[in-house]
């Protein structure tokens, strides 16, 4: 049809078979943004919030969404992960994520790099959104990934 591997001969959603694939180290990183006002950031960066230490919180609940990605996304395998860390970088009107997720098998991890950074993303603004509800997340995209068919691929 397309050439989309998610769509049969008919165009009907389907889960990829990757069963005759080979397994191959697989590492994704995938990052966003969250900006938010300077009051709101000091309880970030501080450990001052009232519900705890935001970060940590960020940090555990981008780990929980990368081991459950294929519950979230439809047609996602369930896959063995080897390894998920979740990088968080204050700057002056915000924070930036990085998830990094890694395993060896048929099929890819970009999707749960991508869940684990939107999620963490989410938790940072559930965590301080008394002090701001106008907080901005964005720029979730790829940044890399290596392994595969298709080969690595290195954001620009």
């Amino acid at each position: 049809m397309s050439g989309l591997t998610h769509l049969d001969a008919s165009g009907a959603a389907h889960m990829v078979d990757v069963s005759d694939k080979p397994d191959t180290r697989r590492v994704a990183r995938a990052g966003g943004r969250i900006t938010m006002s300077r009051a709101a950031l000091a309880l970030v960066r501080d450990a001052t919030a009232h519900k705890g230490d935001v970060l940590a919180a960020a940090r555990i609940a981008g780990i929980m969404a990368a081991k459950r990605t294929a519950e979230l996304i439809p047609l996602c395998h369930p896959l063995p992960l080897s390894k998920v860390a979740i990088d968080l970088e204050l700057a002056d009107d915000g924070v930036t994520v990085v998830a990094t997720c890694s395993t060896t098998g048929p099929t890819g991890v970009e999707m749960e790099a991508l869940t684990a950074a939107t999620v963490a993303l989410l938790t940072l603004y559930d965590m301080v959104k008394a002090a701001d509800k106008s907080m901005t997340i964005g720029e979730v995209r790829l940044l890399s990934k290596t392994g595969g068919k298709s080969g690595d691929y290195t954001a620009a």
